[in-house]
């Protein structure tokens, strides 16, 4: 298995230096021709994007970190309507829709992130909007609009963006408003009565300020139906706006004012049963769209946000900034776990968040020499009671419905210093190439205070307008912990010449601690066997500590052939230590043989290896080939991933004596949401097109995106886990050459590949038999099927 691991692995890097190459002689054997239209070589080229990865704009050849960034007018071009896109082109990344939402993120990448969603777990991917960390993954998933930009930071970012970022960063950067009045109008229609309308526009007021905002909404069909309530299911009706005030009274003074709101007011969600109803046999549905759930009520997301950015140019070596943002969402969402009429395992749920973030960054920029250095400060708080309704048995048949209450309050108070200089050794030494030396490190204090109560209940909870008769109290904690962690980075980069960069880098992230916002204190163990559990060990149970990586990388980021190609080749390392493992048991109150409520169990799992590869590659084929003005692009990116764990300490029980002890099953457990392939190739040829008598360029952009197996969970699951499977996209796009008006036809999955990408599991790895309620739950959620959309945008 090793040996075959290393072949691929082997074929991946022989693969992208062999396409490099050979476009490499493609165009230095086309170059003679290639001296005519100075606008057409503008128009094909591939460009530079600079990016702010390391908290100062740069080139992205130039940044020691494997970095992804896409404009927002790529995006545009190929059709992405949300970040989710992203999950289709960036090596080694997982960005989906969390399991029974519509706008909840699960963010993986290199094999670390999280995708319980529930108060108390912390992200393992950081998302930011203009450098704004969101603290929740409620309504992180953006929808593409009003955007210059995208950025994809794999690997840990400790130093320079903190906690939670221990398997990398993607940063939402939006666009800074221009000099002259300008306005925009993007409307869509497709598939499943696709209508979407975005609306932009922005003035200058005076000599100094300036004002600009966009209105969106998105709407759609189901992909499916729920045939229990008559309603669509995987449906969208999202509305969202933007606005912000631009103030410049001086060259060295810049201050924004932004805001963004969002509202999502799509049905639930209802998953795919994959086994029949063990209790009433209920059969299979044939559209992997379709769900039965019998669950109704409230179903909607609310978000808000406002930052200000502040920035002063001291002198011409010293620029000063802040950013202060407060963020506040709040979400109701109902999840029909069982998926069927009948109320065995029905979920209400309630998010509530806000947090508020004070950063101050001091950038320095002289000879030899630039570096930024940083305070952080973020308090937050994460409200979520939930309703878990289950079946009636016995005595309790049409009593008021049996319910496993929880609720999580968790208070978060963080604050950081960080530091992070690069220092030119070829200036400082007069070397003849070029040799920089980057060193940094953040110190961070991270205080989480939990209230977990649990409770066995008769009736909805008062949080859902229920008056409900309580039977038992199995949880009532309150507790918090402060958690201290330093997180260095290192890397040193050579440029033989202005075309190359050669780097090695390692650097350390973490991933916070909290208290198990499932477990249950009655069943704290007695840790000492003195026959009492004090205070102390259910504190110790209800606990789980940080989680950290050290990442070792080696990369070339390169430049061919006068630009025409650009490569980025990453190798990497990770040792990953203390992990998180979240998860859900059933458990037997009463003794009836039949698990009547759950519990959380979290335990720092115990370490793994994780290494791969990455390659990036943007190449122009050719120009002027079948007509003047023409150009023939590619874009290749490929990823492998071998993630193993080396250590997974859980309890197991004997089923001959019943009793348990903790074992290492670490040769039983896989790595979840990390495919170990993951590659996207896309072809565009452009060439000069009138239509109507505009003068204009026509677009076509052919796409393949591959994902390999993927499990869901850290047990394999024979019904859950994906299989390998290819998404096929076709992109036809004609903009007047002016600008004003754009025309875009967007095929997406043309092959109608259904793909799981997330899902729930209370039954036993056969489906033979339920962990929680009657039915068994065996269902996922799958990614859109075939769609087609038509864009069509006035700029004025």
């Amino acid at each position: 298995m090793k040996s075959l691991k290393l072949s691929k692995l082997s074929l991946a890097i022989v693969l992208g230096l062999a396409m490099t190459t050979g476009v490499s002689a493609q165009d230095d054997q086309s170059e003679d021709n290639d001296n005519e239209g100075e606008a057409t070589e503008e128009s094909a080229d591939l460009g530079n994007i600079e990016v702010t990865a390391r908290r100062r704009t740069e080139s992205l050849r130039d940044v020691p970190i494997s970095v992804t960034a896409i404009t927002g007018e790529g995006l545009q071009d190929q059709g992405a309507q949300d970040i989710t896109y992203l999950n289709q082109v960036v090596p080694n990344t997982t960005l989906e829709v969390s399991r029974g939402t519509s706008n909840t993120l699960t963010a993986f990448i290199r094999g670390i992130g999280q995708q319980d969603p529930v108060a108390g777990f912390e992200a393992g991917v950081g998302i930011y909007i203009d450098d704004v960390y969101l603290n929740r993954p409620q309504a992180a998933v953006l929808d593409i609009y009003d955007v210059q930009r995208v950025e994809v930071l794999r690997g840990p970012q400790g130093t320079l963006y903190g906690r939670n970022t221990i398997g990398g960063a993607v940063k939402y950067v939006t666009r800074r408003l221009g000099r002259q009045p300008s306005a925009s109008v993007r409307a869509s229609v497709g598939s499943y009565s696709q209508a979407d309308l975005v609306v932009k526009g922005e003035t200058p007021i005076g000599e100094t300020l300036a004002v600009g905002g966009a209105v969106a909404t998105f709407n759609r069909d189901g992909f499916g139906d729920n045939l229990t309530l008559g309603t669509e299911n995987y449906n969208k009706e999202v509305m969202a706006a933007r606005a912000s005030l631009e103030w410049t009274p001086s060259y060295d003074l810049f201050v924004r004012l932004a805001g963004d709101y969002y509202k999502d007011d799509s049905n639930p969600v209802g998953g795919h049963r994959l086994i029949p109803g063990l209790f009433s046999g209920a059969p299979v549905l044939d559209d992997v769209y379709d769900t039965r759930g019998g669950i109704t009520g409230e179903n909607e997301t609310e978000q808000q946000g406002l930052s200000l950015l502040v920035e002063y140019d001291i002198n011409p070596s010293w620029l000063f900034k802040s950013i202060t943002a407060w963020r506040a969402d709040d979400t109701i969402n109902q999840i029909d776990f069982e998926a069927l009429p009948p109320v065995d395992l029905d979920v209400a749920t309630i998010y509530e968040n806000e947090q508020f973030s004070q950063e101050f960054q001091l950038n320095y920029s002289g000879q030899n020499v630039t570096g930024v250095a940083g305070l952080y400060y973020l308090d937050a708080n994460a409200f979520g009671p939930f309703d878990v309704r289950l079946y009636q048995t016995g005595e309790l048949i049409g009593a008021p419905q049996l319910n496993a209450f929880t609720l999580g309050d968790v208070d978060t108070e963080t604050w950081s210093a960080f530091a992070d200089v690069s220092f030119d050794l070829a200036g400082m030494f007069d070397l003849e190439t070029g040799l920089e030396l980057s060193l940094g490190g953040r110190y961070t204090s991270d205080k989480r205070s939990s209230r977990v109560l649990r409770q066995t209940m008769l009736g909805a909870s008062s949080f859902f307008g229920g008056d409900p008769v309580i039977l038992e109290t199995t949880s009532d904690f309150d507790g918090s912990d402060t958690f201290n962690e330093f997180t260095p980075r290192a890397s040193l980069a050579w440029q033989p010449s202005d075309q190359h960069n050669l780097y090695v880098s390692w650097s350390q992230g973490f991933k916070g601690g909290s208290f198990d916002p499932r477990g249950l204190t009655t069943a704290a163990p007695d840790f000492d066997g003195d026959g009492v559990v004090s205070e102390d060990e259910v504190f110790e149970f209800m606990r789980f500590e940080p989680e950290t990586v050290d990442t070792y990388e080696i990369g070339a980021k390169s430049s061919f052939a006068d630009g025409r190609v650009n490569t980025s080749l990453a190798f990497f390392y990770s040792d990953y230590t203390n992990i998180q493992v979240p998860g859900s048991i059933g458990v037997d109150n009463n003794g009836d043989g039949i698990a009547d409520t759950f519990a959380g169990v979290t335990t720092n799992a115990g370490a793994a290896t994780v290494k791969g590869v990455e390659l990036e590659m943007n190449a122009l084929l050719g120009r002027n080939m079948a007509a003047q003005g023409d150009a023939l692009t590619t874009m290749l990116t490929l990823g492998y991933i071998d993630a193993e764990y080396d250590e997974f300490i859980t309890s197991v029980t004997n089923p001959a004596t019943g009793e348990t002890a903790l074992e290492d099953v670490s040769d039983q457990r896989v790595f979840q949401n990390t495919p170990d392939w993951t590659g996207h190739w896309n072809l565009r040829y452009d060439t000069p097109m009138d239509l109507f008598g505009n003068d204009g360029m026509f677009s076509i952009i052919g796409a393949w995106s591959y994902r390999g197996e993927t499990n869901q969970f850290e047990i394999p699951s024979q019904f859950l886990d994906q299989e390998a499977y290819s998404l096929y996209d076709l992109h036809l796009v004609w903009k007047r050459s002016d600008g004003r008006y754009e025309i875009g036809l967007h095929g997406r999955n043309l092959g109608d590949e259904q793909y799981k990408t997330s899902g729930y599991v209370f039954a036993t790895p056969d489906g033979s038999a339920s962990t929680l309620g009657l039915e068994g739950v065996m269902n996922a959620f799958y990614g859109a099927p075939r769609t087609v959309t038509l864009t069509g945008t006035i700029n004025f």
